[in-house]
Order: structure tokens, then sequence, then C-alpha cells
């Protein structure tokens, strides 16, 4: 959301990030969850909150 809000590609924001852009869509599409280190360069990218870009879902805290 907050990556076609700011209108940058994956590729862009995981060359940023330095990950691979399918990390970035795994991570896009709740298939990975990414590094605490990860996490917060992602949320200071976007000037926001971890707890914003990422929401947990009751059935996470059991992976």
């Amino acid at each position: 959301m907050y990556r076609s809000i700011q209108k940058v590609s994956q590729q862009s924001l995981s060359e940023k990030m330095g990950v691979s852009r399918q990390t970035m869509n795994s991570i896009e599409n709740g298939k990975y969850l990414p590094s605490l280190l990860l996490a917060m360069k992602l949320a200071s990218y976007f000037e926001c909150k971890i707890e914003e870009l990422f929401e947990m879902e009751d059935s996470d805290w059991d992976k």
C-alpha cells in the first residue's frame, strides 16, 4: 500500500532495502515475514511505524 502511494517500484524499493524483488513481492503478499532490521528499514523509508506496515492476525502467533 505505502509503495503504491509513493509510486515506487518493487525493484527500486528492493534495491534500496538490499533484498531481491522476489523477497519484496513475498512480503507484500504475506508469504514472508521480514527480519526486524528489514521491517525497521521499511518503516523508516516510508516514515511510519512498523505496526502500520505489518498487521498481525491471531493465527500468525502460531507460526
